[in-house]
């Protein structure tokens, strides 16, 4: 491992066609151990409330769940905006945590995510040699951007990017 990418977004590079493709993914942690992230931008087909109640108080009502990744689908990780960052045990970066839904009272706002992504020792690193992501700084609306979060964080890249982001979902129908 080079260096911890804790904090920073990964953006499918358009050759992943498998579940990460046009994912974004927020690495939460990152060490010799293996990697571990939430794709910010695909949205499950219920709510919050239908899946896990006890969140409810933590997100606006109606608040969609959020898919964080494939690796444990049962397993829940709720990510937040901070007052104070240090006010955090899971701080990633800046005022955004993971969120001890226990604990944690100061939290702006949240939002809910099952499954996560995940990484064993050095897989996360191989998969960056070989292109399969660009590595982006995290803008902290990106945890909770409604839109086409992967084409924003794309164009922000600039240069070549900019065109890279115009591309359509299913590049066929071009």
């Amino acid at each position: 491992m080079d260096e911890s990418l804790r904090g920073k977004l990964l953006i499918a590079a358009p050759s992943l066609f498998d579940f990460f493709r046009r994912a974004v993914v927020l690495i939460v942690e990152h060490t010799d151990q293996g990697a571990f992230g939430v794709v910010l931008n695909r949205r499950a087909g219920a709510d919050v409330t239908e899946l896990v109640p006890d969140l409810e108080p933590l997100v606006e009502r109606g608040a969609p769940l959020w898919v964080g990744g494939p690796v444990a689908p049962d397993a829940v990780v709720v990510l937040g905006e901070f007052e104070e960052a240090e006010r955090s045990v899971g701080a990633v970066t800046g005022n955004i945590g993971v969120v001890d839904p226990d604990g944690d009272s100061e939290v702006i706002r949240a939002r809910v995510f099952i499954g996560h992504a995940g990484w064993g020792p050095g897989q996360l690193d191989e998969e960056l040699e070989n292109d399969a992501w660009i590595v982006a700084d995290l803008e902290p609306e990106d945890v909770f951007a409604v839109g086409d979060l992967w084409a924003e964080a794309v164009a922000r890249r600039g240069g070549d990017f900019r065109l890279l982001a115009t591309m359509p979902d299913d590049p066929t129908l071009n």
